[in-house]
């Protein structure tokens, strides 16, 4: 059993409803296994064959389904490649990277390689943004254009929300469930389904712990391609503010404040789609 998980049966119920999502993916799609130093990494593979390539990186606690609600609006313009994070709850291997090095940006290199991908676009969401930024700040050249959903690694962390919610935790008061919906804002019936699995997965998955590594201004300032940022103003777990204030650091860097919005941001595909064919 690896680490991550604290069981293996919890191991097997993550993968179980991860296999029922791709069981209705909403496109047609094909898998890639890609070897890596890390270990192997999942890849789904969908939309034209011969059209622009673009790489998706998904949250901390989540896997490429993550996607699905946005996956038939992207791939009816690019060759779409979304990719399993190491270390999370996914497919690809357990293996968790030093983030305060360059070995996220040695393993990204690996895939693309392995998929056979010389230039893309990037979109992450949370660590995936994080992810995708810290690779376009060493690999230059490597990406043509990139769009970030609550990404980490610019506006600082917040913890209020977090102290208050074991708090009531610990005091019978609260569920995963209630700790889940305070730290993505995420509410109404259309919240529901979503819930029900970041409940499956942090029943049963150690979290990463401690603070993504901050973006220097210098090295935010040395991007040079088309970047979309979209937070949302009521974020709890990031002071969007904050992410919105140093990303305009970003030479073309467009920032986009979502008001009344949590963490979890939703509905954006066409709004990123129209970003990034317009490069």
């Amino acid at each position: 059993m690896s680490t991550i998980y604290t069981s293996e049966h919890g191991r097997e119920r993550i993968a179980q409803r991860y296999r029922e999502h791709l069981a209705t993916w909403p496109v047609p799609w094909e898998q890639r296994l890609v070897p890596t130093a890390a270990g192997e990494t999942f890849v789904l593979v969908c939309g034209p064959a011969d059209a622009p390539p673009l790489v998706l990186l998904h949250g901390s606690g989540s896997n490429t389904s993550a996607w699905r609600g946005d996956v038939s609006e992207w791939a009816a313009h690019f060759r779409v490649y979304a990719v399993d994070l190491p270390g999370e709850p996914g497919f690809s291997a357990p293996t968790r990277l030093a983030l305060d090095t360059d070995a996220c940006a040695n393993w990204l290199d690996e895939v693309l390689d392995g998929l056979g991908l010389d230039t893309v676009s990037m979109t992450g969401m949370s660590l995936g943004g994080w992810t995708a930024l810290d690779y376009v700040t060493r690999r230059p050249g490597r990406v043509e254009a990139l769009a970030l959903l609550c990404p980490g690694g610019l506006g600082r962390h917040r913890y209020g929300w977090l102290v208050k919610a074991v708090g009531l935790r610990l005091l019978g008061r609260h569920s995963v469930r209630d700790m889940a919906r305070t730290g993505l804002g995420l509410t109404g019936p259309a919240a529901e389904p979503i819930l029900d699995d970041v409940e499956l997965v942090f029943t049963h998955f150690s979290a990463r712990s401690g603070n993504l590594p901050r973006f220097s201004e210098a090295r935010l300032r040395a991007v040079d391609i088309p970047v979309l940022v979209i937070v949302g103003e009521r974020d709890a777990l990031f002071d969007s503010a904050g992410t919105a204030r140093r990303a305009r650091l970003l030479a073309k860097g467009e920032v986009l404040v979502l008001p009344g919005v949590g963490h979890a941001v939703l509905g954006q595909a066409e709004r990123i789609s129209r970003f990034l064919r317009s490069r």
